[in-house]
């Protein structure tokens, strides 16, 4: 007897310690989970900010695309280009293409500025160099954008009505499963072919296919290296047709170390531009990028007034 009250004794004191390990798991779990949700909310926060900043996509209120020559640039019906707005001159000056560049011309009696300097005529975009600066007048920017054999003129309006109403994006319940351990399987490939909503096709370079598991079964994703920290990735899946943006979603990760190791946080998982603006020029996923699953986590559909 007194051997079996020992038994049960020990039994009860190694039963007591496995509770109280597991209670503290779980405790440790749902510290994890809380600090993790808090993390998303402020990654939320700085996106709501950037999107709403003076290079955020909310404020976009036109997008030009120019002839060769002149175009000129107004309110009034009779300009090449047209921006009907109260606050706009008629004829506020002209954008002249070359097959260099594009050259800015204000008309008499505006005032537009390169930050400080008042402008009467400048080079705006170097076509060669891919690159130009920031012309404004009032609370109205304007840069030069080129898309293949496009170029236009990418216009915000820094006071624009969205900027008032737009304070944040429904998202899926945040969860730590979604964000998932994977790895890069380098692609023989350099490069991935791309298609934008204007239909052009394009190579990006691509280190190879991110390969991850939802559920037990492996999945495996296209990603484009940029340039900058991390990859970035366009996908689709099945909440596409209902809850989420109907052409894909954009989703950016960190760089794979030097074993290959990422992590996928779909919780990150945003809207592309063109789900803000139709005065975007979004890139599409590649039909080899779009799930057969539906993943219910990060940014739902935007719903701007």
């Amino acid at each position: 007897m007194l051997y079996l009250y020992t038994s049960i004794v020990h039994m009860k004191y190694f039963l007591n310690i496995i509770a109280v390990v597991l209670i503290a798991q779980v405790s440790f779990g749902q510290s994890n989970e809380k600090k993790y949700k808090e993390e998303i909310k402020q990654w939320d926060a700085k996106r709501i900010e950037s999107l709403k900043s003076a290079t955020g996509w909310v404020n976009l209120a036109g997008l030009f695309w120019l002839e060769p020559g002149e175009n000129k640039f107004g309110a009034a019906a009779e300009n090449q280009l047209v921006f009907n707005d109260p606050r706009f001159p008629a004829h506020l000056g002209t954008f002249i293409l070359t097959d260099k560049e594009v050259i800015w011309k204000t008309n008499p009696g505006n005032e537009v500025f390169n930050k400080q300097q008042q402008v009467e005529q400048t080079t705006i975009f170097d076509l060669g160099k891919n690159q130009g600066i920031q012309l404004a007048y009032k609370t109205f920017r304007w840069t030069i954008i080129k898309r293949e054999d496009k170029v236009g003129v990418r216009f915000r309006d820094l006071d624009h009505p969205n900027l008032k109403t737009f304070n944040h994006i429904e998202r899926f319940n945040v969860s730590p499963k979604w964000s998932i351990n994977a790895k890069l399987e380098p692609s023989l490939y350099a490069s991935v072919p791309i298609t934008n909503v204007l239909g052009q096709t394009y190579q990006m370079p691509s280190p190879g296919k991110i390969v991850f598991e939802i559920d037990g079964k492996k999945y495996k994703l296209d990603a484009v290296d940029e340039g900058g920290e991390d990859l970035f990735i366009l996908f689709g899946d099945e909440t596409n047709a209902a809850y989420s943006y109907e052409s894909g979603r954009f989703l950016y990760i960190p760089k794979p170390d030097a074993e290959g190791k990422t992590v996928i946080d779909f919780n990150k998982a945003i809207n592309p531009p063109c789900a803000f603006s139709t005065f975007a020029t979004c890139p599409l996923p590649p039909k080899q990028n779009v799930l057969p699953i539906a993943i219910t986590a990060g940014e739902k559909r935007v719903h701007l007034k």
